[in-house]
């Protein structure tokens, strides 16, 4: 029977091959872009009304953004996969960038979880935070992103003591460094060469995530850490 995932950052990276992986199996996609724009730019590989315009970057106005996007009354799974990053010491991190990663990696997912819960208490659905390994140990110049994802797994904790007695799972996903777009930028913003061939695959970490989501009713995966070979 096809399922209902809303999956954000599904325009790249992890989030776009797991979008992927879900269409080829026939599965409803409700994929978040950021601007009518965006949804031009996808609109040749997903279908259209699956393209809902949420900009996770405005926390202020997402609310009630969320509430026009007239998401579905029935979700069975909602991924939480965009993310940002900007990588600078925090003496050095300009305000703007520090409350851009926490809104975008932090703040929106608390939102959109908020907003999502009645759907995926209907159909006793899964929550998956893709967060990173920087969610548990943070290094120098990494201390906005860091922060933010460390936020993300103590809200997945709560929410997952929170909703268990209802039937809603929810798994923290920590991979390492990934072979996507944003860890170009990363090491970019590190001055140091980039070979994707060193790091596992977005597709890796997509079938991971499939794994979780496909798991029997009675058992469930709380966290779990990829790291590359």
């Amino acid at each position: 029977m096809s399922r209902t995932h809303l999956i954000t950052g599904a325009g790249s990276g992890i989030g776009l091959a797991l979008a992927r992986a879900l269409r080829e199996r026939g599965d409803t996609l409700v994929l978040p872009v950021r601007s009518q724009e965006r949804v031009e730019e996808l609109r040749g590989e997903f279908a259209e009304p699956g393209l809902v315009v949420l900009d996770l970057a405005r926390t202020d106005s997402l609310p009630e953004a969320m509430r026009q996007a007239h998401l579905p009354g029935r979700i069975d799974t909602l991924v939480h996969a965009a993310g940002v990053v900007e990588l600078a010491r925090l003496g050095d991190s300009a305000p703007e960038a520090i409350r851009s990663q926490v809104d975008v990696n932090l703040v929106a997912p608390a939102l959109l979880t908020r907003h999502c819960l009645p759907a995926l208490r209907r159909t006793r659905g899964s929550v998956v935070f893709v967060n990173s390994t920087a969610g548990s140990v943070a290094n120098a110049a990494w201390s906005a992103y860091a922060a933010s994802k460390a936020g993300l797994r103590a809200l997945a904790d709560s929410l997952r003591a929170e909703e268990a007695e209802g039937g809603i799972r929810v798994t923290t996903v920590f991979p390492s460094r990934t072979a996507t777009r944003m860890q170009a930028r990363v090491h970019e913003q590190e001055g140091r060469d980039y070979d994707p061939d060193r790091f596992m695959s977005a597709e890796s970490v997509a079938a991971t995530i499939l794994h979780v989501l496909d798991l029997p009713e009675d058992v469930t995966i709380p966290e779990v850490t990829l790291r590359s070979r």
